[in-house]
């Protein structure tokens, strides 16, 4: 019977499963990765991590096969979710989004016609067209920071913060920041202006704050990236007054850097490793192989990253 006619009912369990089920043992599980391609660090590191799960998986599991597509932008990556559909007859997704809305309706395709579609980290506009969602923890990452923040300044200062791109995700981040800060009365939070999760867009931010801002005790860049770019910016202006630079995302040039205590304004970061797209394919592809579903929502926890720790983060072959 083919994979895409068989629905499983899993009444001892009690799970109904939304998609087909590879219907023996025998059957083969033909995993469809979708994700964007390597257009900055954090991307490199997706790309990475998702190439040695498929490599590491299949060795383990010959009944697994796994085809990892990676697109430009939105529309090739809608291109490419049908040809995983209708060449390589995927019975199951494990999809990054390029972007939320303008994948939504693909991934919705592509669960229309019997395929189980885990969508990771960007979610969709509507949740229908997914099985399981896998993300970082968004909320411990803006969190985590202030608390560092907070503690290290001894409750008082003044911080600025570089935000992503205008996404749930950053406003997750950054009303958990906002949260902890609010505890924090004397730690006056002066501007928070979006620099895209972009070197480039960091440096710009932060030498406009640096021109305005006489005096600042903690930058928190929310992304390695946006990090280096704040600290280039910094260090040009002579700015001796920043004590924290705080990134995000546990990049192994950050954690190399709290590893061999190498800039005293960087002691921390806070982990959300593209390594989670390993996880995810795993999860899924594991699950498909023995006819089972995953939780509706799967979250990869973030935490403190500091020199007693940092070499459980520091993973020196990937590319972020």
């Amino acid at each position: 019977m083919p994979i895409l006619n068989r629905r499983t009912v899993l009444a001892a369990a009690g799970l109904v499963l939304a998609s087909t089920l590879p219907g023996s043992a025998a059957e083969t599980v033909r995993l469809g990765v979708s994700i964007p391609a390597a257009t900055h660090s954090f991307m490199g590191g997706i790309n990475f991590w998702a190439n040695e799960a498929k490599k590491d998986l299949e060795a383990a599991h010959p009944d697994l096969k796994i085809t990892i597509r990676t697109a430009p932008n939105a529309t090739e990556q809608a291109n490419q979710l049908q040809d995983l559909t209708t060449v390589n007859r995927i019975n199951a997704l494990v999809v990054f989004p390029f972007e939320s809305a303008a994948l939504t309706r693909p991934v919705a395709n592509v669960k229309r016609e019997g395929a189980y579609v885990t969508v990771v980290d960007r979610g969709l506009t509507d949740t229908k067209a997914q099985d399981a969602y896998v993300a970082g923890d968004n909320t411990a990452f803006g969190r985590i920071p202030a608390e560092y923040i907070a503690k290290t300044l001894n409750g008082k200062g003044n911080v600025v913060a570089l935000r992503g791109i205008p996404t749930t995700l950053d406003n997750e981040r950054m009303d958990a920041f906002n949260a902890v800060l609010k505890e924090h009365p004397d730690i006056k939070l002066l501007d928070a202006k979006y620099a895209n999760w972009n070197r480039d867009d960091a440096y710009k931010v932060t030498q406009d704050y640096l021109t305005r801002f006489k005096e600042i005790d903690a930058i928190w860049a929310a992304d390695d990236d946006m990090a280096v770019g704040a600290i280039k910016a910094i260090d040009q202006a002579g700015r001796k007054d920043v004590k924290i630079i705080f990134g995000g995302a546990g990049s192994k040039d950050m954690v190399k850097t709290i590893l061999d205590k190498t800039d005293p304004r960087i002691q921390a970061d806070v982990s959300y490793s593209p390594k989670f797209i390993y996880d995810a394919i795993k999860l899924t592809a594991e699950a498909r192989l023995k006819g089972e579903a995953l939780p509706a929502t799967t979250t990869i926890p973030s935490h403190l990253i500091e020199a007693s720790n940092a070499k459980d983060f520091y993973y020196p072959d990937s590319p972020f």
